[in-house]
C-alpha cells in the first residue's frame, strides 16, 4: 500500500510520527511519502517538503507569502500524481489541506482527514468542503463527533494522539529531568512556550522579556521546535536576562515547571497534560486581530478552555504593542490556590479525552476503508 500525508506544522509533524509509526506496525511494508519534519522522517515516511516552508500564520501573512504558497500547491499535485497513492492523508492544516483534498477528490484519489478543521469555532462553510471532498474523517476532540453528526456528516472519533503521546513520554522518561543550562535548583522554573514558528516567537518574544527582567528570583526557560535556526537561540540568549536559558526538549521543560507562559495553540492541552499550572497569550496585528473577532464564534483560543467549555485558564490576547497585562495575569498565576485550581481543572480535561490510542485507532480505520 502507498501512502501520502501532508502536514504543515509542528504539531502536524508529531502526530503524523505516530501515526506512521502505527501503520508501519501493522503493514511493515506500507510505502510513505510526506510533507513534514524530523519526527516523520524518523519513524519511516520519505519527507519531501518540510513544514518550517509552509508556517504560515494571519490573513495579513499568507497574503503577503501568496506566491511561495501557490509554488508549494504545484509541487504537491505533481509529487501526489507521480507517487500515485492509495491514500492521501492530510493532517490539520486546513488553509491548505482543503484546496488539497477537493483537488485530491477531482484526481480520483481517496482522501482521509485526521484532525480536522475548526469549523465548529469559525468559517463552518468548510463543513460542505469537507463532507464532500474527504471519504475517512478522524476526529481528536470529544465533542466533535456530535457536532459533525449534528450536520449529517459522519466522522470516527479517535481520541486526541497527545493523550498516548505524553503517556508514552512518561513511561520512557520517568525520573528526574535536569535541562542542559542546569539552573540553580533553588530557582523555581517558569516555562516559556511562545510557539514553534519563526514568526510567533518574533512577536512574542518582546512580551516575554520584561517578565523575566521583573522576576529575577525564579529561573525562565524558553523551548525551541527544533529545526530552528541556531542563531535564533544566540540572539534569545542575548536578549534576556541571566535568569533564563533554552531548551528544544519541551516535553523535559513541562515534568520540571513549576508554572508555564503558554502561547495558544496544541501547547497549552501539552501543558494542561503535565498537570502544570500555566495562563495562555497571544499577539497578532490589528487588522489580523478585528477580522478575527468578525469571524470566530467561540468565546475561547486556548484548547483547555475550550474543551471545557468554560474559562479555566486565563487568556491574554494581544492586538497591539502592550505587556502590563500579561505582567499582572502572570501574578497571579503564581499564587498557590490558582495553581490548584489549575490543576483540579486538568482532572476533569483527561476525562473528557478518555483513554482512546489515537494512533493505533486511526491504523485500524485506513486499513479498513
Amino acid at each position: 500500500m502507498k501512502i501520502y500525508i501532508i502536514a504543515g506544522e509542528a504539531s502536524g509533524d508529531l502526530h503524523g510520527s505516530n501515526l506512521i509509526s502505527a501503520l508501519k506496525q501493522d503493514d511493515p511494508d506500507v510505502e510513505l511519502r510526506a510533507w513534514g519534519g524530523s519526527k516523520m522522517e524518523n519513524a519511516g515516511a520519505h519527507v519531501v517538503k518540510y513544514y518550517q516552508a509552509l508556517a504560515f500564520m494571519g490573513f495579513v501573512e499568507v497574503f503577503k507569502n501568496l506566491i511561495p504558497i501557490l509554488k508549494n500547491f504545484k509541487f504537491a499535485k505533481k509529487d501526489i500524481l507521480s507517487f500515485t497513492p492509495d491514500y492521501l492523508i492530510l493532517i490539520d492544516y486546513p488553509g491548505f489541506n482543503l484546496r488539497m483534498a477537493k483537488w485530491a477528490h477531482k484526481n480520483k484519489i481517496l482522501v482521509i482527514y485526521y484532525i480536522l478543521p475548526q469549523i465548529w469555532a469559525w468559517n463552518e462553510r468548510r463543513i460542505k468542503y469537507i463532507e464532500k471532498y474527504t471519504q475517512t474523517r478522524l476526529a481528536i476532540l470529544p465533542f466533535e463527533q456530535a457536532y459533525y453528526l449534528n450536520k449529517n456528516v459522519s466522522v470516527h472519533y479517535v481520541g486526541h494522539p497527545l493523550v498516548e503521546h505524553i503517556e508514552n513520554f512518561k513511561k520512557l522518561n520517568a525520573g528526574v529531568f535536569v535541562s542542559n543550562e542546569k539552573p540553580s535548583e533553588t530557582k523555581t522554573i517558569i516555562a516559556l512556550l511562545p510557539g514553534s514558528r519563526i514568526q510567533e516567537i518574533k512577536k512574542h518574544v518582546p512580551l516575554l522579556i520584561p517578565l523575566v527582567q521583573k522576576n529575577p528570583s525564579l529561573h525562565f526557560e524558553l523551548a525551541l521546535a527544533p529545526g530552528l535556526p541556531d542563531e535564533m537561540s544566540q540572539n534569545l540568549l542575548k536578549a534576556f536576562p541571566k535568569n533564563f536559558s533554552i531548551t528544544d526538549n519541551t516535553y523535559h521543560l513541562l515534568s520540571k515547571a513549576k508554572c508555564a507562559v503558554v502561547c495558544s495553540g496544541t501547547a497549552t492541552l501539552e501543558t494542561a497534560l503535565f498537570n502544570v499550572p500555566q495562563i495562555v497569550f497571544y499577539r497578532t496585528n490589528l487588522v489580523n486581530y478585528l477580522i478575527a473577532k468578525v469571524l470566530i464564534k467561540v468565546k475561547y483560543i486556548s484548547l483547555v478552555n475550550l474543551i471545557l467549555q468554560k474559562p479555566l485558564v486565563a487568556e491574554v490576547i494581544y492586538p497591539m504593542k502592550q505587556g502590563k497585562k500579561l505582567e499582572e495575569t502572570f501574578k497571579e498565576l503564581l499564587k498557590m490556590e490558582h495553581q490548584v485550581q489549575l490543576c483540579q481543572g486538568y482532572e476533569e480535561i483527561r476525562m473528557h479525552l478518555g483513554n482512546k490510542r489515537s494512533s493505533k485507532e486511526c491504523s485500524k480505520i485506513i486499513f479498513n476503508v
